[in-house]
């Protein structure tokens, strides 16, 4: 899936959504999938139909590990 776009509709690209064992009854969680590539697709649960934002393999590691480090513990 070479090229893929941020904000492509989410709902259109044929891949397997993952969702984290976190995640509640209401629908409050981000879903990932991987692309051809090694790049990684995110959507909202609750807009399975919405953009999704694409990011490269670097970029989702860098942010994952920051989120470890508790670089982002601030904004919950």
């Amino acid at each position: 899936m070479p090229g893929v776009r941020n904000g492509v509709r989410a709902s259109q690209l044929d891949v397997r959504w993952i969702k984290s064992r976190h995640s509640n009854a209401e629908g409050n969680c981000v879903e990932v999938a991987p692309l051809t590539g090694g790049a990684v697709a995110l959507r909202n649960s609750r807009d399975p139909d919405g953009p999704a934002l694409v990011y490269t393999a670097a970029e989702l590691a860098a942010f994952l590990a920051g989120a470890k480090d508790g670089e982002f513990d601030h904004l919950v």
